[in-house]
């Protein structure tokens, strides 16, 4: 008796479901996809039960006969190729004629379809990966599949699915991936009868699609991108260093408008953002490389989240290439372009670093009659150095940066002055000016020159504030604030899902209809902030739910919450509420990373200052 043997269809299809029917979220990705295949303007999601009770989708696309509907149940049936030549030159997001069947194998699976102007449509019933059951039904436009009980039949399988709000978030992100590579169609998803997610088709503003997928307070943020080479096309948008997330989520790139993941990509990613993005902050960008289909093979991965280039190094090159053009064009240090001329919030950091430097070179320059070396800044011929995640252009150098006769840069002389300064240091300063309504000049032990950065000193001492209140296991006292906000649909449902952390952290936010919240209470020190960024940016430092409310789980959003009360409390300080928060500051721990962590943003010694003023003019030093 043989022991090999043919495997049933109903079987092979459940061990294709395997491979590419992971959880929910893969087979929203495979219908909706199949839907962009056909040609449809307008994809609609519904899902109960985070997909695991039923998903819907529906689409207005050229839709099927009778037996192309019959043929794709069948395994390997598809419409997308017909030769081994056309999969070197595929444009179509599906090719392999393998998601109908297993999902169909693993589901009560039921598609409704009719041809164009057709006067009689087709409806397919079929139960676990039984035999089709194929009956006339009315005529409609496009196609509708519906997907109930999934792994009802494998229960190895269903048992390993997450909560009903994870599985809801993958299949969202699956639905954002495709929204973003096609702004030119329509998206909607709903839960339960709820929208989540709601985005009409934007072909003339891609930026429009991408608040729409990563929240409104991206928007002003985002920066186009463009670089092409012999080739690879590389186009986009990034988001400055001032809009940073605590994760890599979003980093979205396409291949011919594919979503992949790819560790070359990424990584020439990262080096560009290396020098801009403050440790633990990951950059927000949406990249689209579009290429010869036939120098990029797609047919590696089960469930085509992978791709292999022919030339892997050259396509990294450009993507790199890209995002420093960018970044070193720094358009968010351009000219004011608020009402009255006034600087825009994202533009100030950088703003009044460069007017520290220009200012101390001026005076310097009066006094002596050759220009100081600003600690941490190139030669003057050399071209500036750009600015970093903080904004400020005095960011420590590496030791090896210094040059000969130079004063070493702050950071270098006093390496771990921002990580945990002499006892007494802040207190023994005496203020002298402001410079740019931010930066406060003073006079340090032994004349030395010291200016900080008012911002990251607030910030600093506002953490240490949220950390003792967290650590006493009870929220500060709210005060009464009584602001309703309106956000993106995922924003908010962040913020619903996260109520537990929110109040652990002192603030009370509740649903106030559709996608509205109120705000009714936070921490004295937010009192006046602004209400909608701050929620945007909780928004994106939330833990997932479910994790442990302490201090580990909640150190980005405190770092947010001190970030924000800082710059509501930075036009206020006065110089005798300076000199009791130079007090804060020698009892902080310097520890715990602050967003902006470098408060001592430049420190000149006296004996630095007497050289160069005994020096002759002219000279070098």
């Amino acid at each position: 008796m043989a022991r090999v043997a043919r495997l049933s269809d109903v079987l092979i299809n459940k061990i294709a479901a395997g491979e590419v029917v992971e959880r929910p979220a893969s087979v929203v990705k495979e219908l909706v996809e199949n839907s962009i295949d056909a040609g449809s303007r307008t994809v609609r999601v519904a899902l109960e039960r985070g997909g695991l009770g039923r998903i819907t989708i529906s689409d207005d696309g050229q839709g099927m006969s009778a037996e192309d509907a019959r043929l794709s149940l069948e395994r390997h049936a598809t419409s997308k190729l017909r030769e081994l030549d056309d999969l070197f030159t595929l444009s179509t997001k599906g090719f392999r004629g393998e998601a109908l069947p297993a999902i169909a194998s693993v589901s009560r699976f039921t598609l409704h379809t009719a041809e164009r102007e057709s006067y009689v449509g087709t409806r397919i019933t079929v139960e676990g990966g039984s035999e089709p059951l194929v009956e006339e039904a009315p005529p409609r436009v496009g196609t509708v599949i519906s997907v109930e009980d999934l792994f009802y039949n494998t229960p190895a399988r269903r048992k390993f699915m997450r909560r009903e709000s994870t599985e809801l978030q993958h299949a969202e992100e699956a639905v954002i991936r495709l929204a973003l590579a096609h702004p030119d169609v329509s998206f909607f998803v709903e839960h339960g009868g709820q929208a989540l997610f709601t985005s009409p088709a934007s072909p003339t503003d891609p930026r429009e699609r991408i608040a729409a997928a990563l929240g409104p307070g991206v928007h002003p943020h985002l920066v186009a991108v463009e670089e092409r080479r012999l080739g690879v096309n590389v186009t986009g948008y990034i988001a400055s260093p001032e809009y940073t997330l605590p994760n890599a989520r979003g980093i979205y790139t396409f291949v011919n408008r594919r979503y992949i993941r790819d560790r070359g990509l990424n990584s020439a990613i990262q080096r560009a953002f290396q020098e801009f993005l403050a440790a633990g902050r990951q950059p927000v960008v949406v990249l689209f490389i579009d290429m010869d289909p036939r120098a990029v093979d797609v047919n590696v991965h089960p469930q085509k989240l992978e791709v292999r280039f022919a030339d892997a190094k050259g396509v990294g090159d450009a993507v790199n290439a890209a995002i420093s053009r960018a970044l070193r064009a720094a358009p968010w240090l351009g000219p004011p372009t608020g009402e009255g001329g006034a600087m825009e919030p994202p533009r100030q950091a950088a703003h009044y670093a460069m007017a520290v430097e220009r200012f101390l070179t001026r005076a310097q320059e009066a006094t002596w009659g050759a220009p100081l070396p600003v600690p941490g800044t190139q030669d003057a011929d050399a071209p500036a150095p750009p600015p970093q995640a903080n904004g400020s252009l005095f960011a420590p150098s590496a030791p090896s940066a210094l040059l000969p006769g130079r004063a070493p840069a702050f950071g270098q002389a006093q390496p771990l002055l921002n990580e945990a300064p002499p006892p007494g240091y802040f207190g023994a300063l005496r203020p002298m000016g402001v410079l740019g309504e931010r930066f406060h000049v003073c006079e340090g032990s032994g004349g030395t020159l010291v200016v900080l950065d008012a911002h990251a000193a607030l910030e600093r001492a506002r953490l240490m504030a949220f950390h003792k209140a967290l650590q006493r296991a009870e929220p500060p006292v709210p005060t009464l604030f009584g602001a309703t906000v309106e956000l993106a649909v995922p924003v908010a449902r962040t913020l619903v899902e996260g109520q537990e952390a929110l109040a652990r952290l002192g603030l009370e936010v509740e649903p106030f209809g559709g996608t509205t919240l109120a705000l009714k209470a936070v921490p004295p020190a937010l009192v006046g902030a602004d209400a909608r960024a701050l929620l945007e940016a909780l928004a994106r430092a939330l833990p997932p739910p479910g994790s442990a409310l302490d201090a580990v789980a909640l150190a980005e959003p405190l770092r947010v919450l001190a970030c924000h009360a800082a710059r509501h409390a930075e036009g206020q300080l006065s110089e005798g509420k300076l000199r009791a928060l130079l007090g804060e500051l020698d009892a902080a721990d310097f520890h715990p990373p602050c967003i902006h962590g470098t408060v001592v943003v430049l420190e000149v010694p006296l004996l630095e200052l007497e050289r160069r003023a005994l020096r002759p003019p002219g000279t070098k030093s």
